[in-house]
């Protein structure tokens, strides 16, 4: 029996019930929201899907009772305000902070073995707060952004490449934020060939800044945060966990020194598997991306003082 929780209903909680489901790993789904039969009714609509979409796991809904998520193997807390248009992650800290410290521990109350995935934001510092607040070992606490911005990454690198997606890999490390999110360019591939190769400098240059800007550009388009590629995301993340399958995401994780930086949670390359994150893989930064990468951890870092306060 697998069973996964997801704390916030909402429309990213909702798509990553429902990509969970649809991947038909899990035994059972439970989603909890504090609106009065919201989660209930997102989890009868799911539920009518699955003789459609061919899944068996069973979606439960429940109004605010934590008891409803005891002994799950995967929570994914998504609860806070999503972001508005002209809303940085960084100024959803004060109202998201309590948030999320509020849910972890009662999550914790219920299934203290959890391996627990934040998609609040402003992610690395929820990440930073989720670790401090449950005292849980570090591999257990992972930061989802790092797999969403790398699909967006490489969506506009198929579009610039004018090549199928699933022919393009590359990666995005550093924070979720669009000032602090660092696509590794120069590591990008098609099928195995520097995208180098086939894009200008220019129009690279472009596939990056348009990934750094991603969400920012769909909160515009949409009037809030996008759900479909953050479910996904999380989808994969959790499967990776739930079948130990070791993929290797850029996930936002405590470091320890790794990269050269200590007390700080930020996404870089790590190994997934059933005890959670259990390996930070070593991707070799020339000195462009060293210096990229301590002025985002300096910037996450300035978030985490926030919390200081609070």
């Amino acid at each position: 029996m697998t069973k996964i929780s997801i704390i916030g209903a909402g429309n990213v909680g909702a798509s990553c019930a429902e990509y969970i489901a649809m991947k038909d790993f899990a035994s059972e789904v439970v989603l909890l929201d504090i609106k009065e039969h919201f989660a209930e009714g997102k989890a009868l609509d799911l539920m009518q899907t699955a003789t459609l979409n061919g899944f068996n796991t069973r979606i439960t809904g429940s109004t605010n009772d934590y008891s409803k998520t005891a002994g799950s193997d995967v929570v994914v807390i998504t609860s806070g305000i999503p972001r508005k248009p002209g809303m940085t992650r960084e100024e959803l800290i004060g109202i998201n902070a309590g948030i999320v410290k509020q849910v972890a521990e009662q999550v914790l109350t219920h299934s203290p073995n959890t391996i627990i995935i934040v998609v609040s934001n402003p992610m690395d510092t929820m990440t930073y707060l989720a670790l401090k607040a449950t005292g849980l070992p570090k591999n257990r606490i992972i930061g989802m952004g790092g797999i969403l911005d790398s699909s967006r990454f490489k969506h506009y690198l198929s579009v610039a490449l004018q090549a199928p997606a699933s022919d393009v890999n590359g990666m995005v490390i550093g924070g979720h934020g669009d000032t602090t999110m660092i696509p590794l360019t120069r590591l990008a591939s098609y099928n195995g060939a520097p995208v180098s190769q086939f894009i200008a400098a220019d129009a690279l240059a472009k596939v990056a800044a348009d990934t750094m800007v991603g969400g920012a550009t769909l909160t515009g388009m949409l009037g809030t945060s996008a759900w479909y590629a953050p479910g996904a995301s999380v989808a994969v993340l959790v499967q990776s966990i739930v079948c130990d399958q070791k993929k290797l995401f850029p996930c936002c994780v405590k470091l320890e020194g790794e990269y050269g930086q200590n007390d700080i949670c930020l996404g870089v390359p790590v190994i997934i598997g059933k005890n959670g994150w259990e390996q930070i893989v070593d991707v070799a930064l020339n000195d462009a991306e060293k210096a990229l990468f301590e002025k985002s951890a300096a910037a996450v870092r300035s978030m985490n003082e926030v919390l200081q306060s609070m």
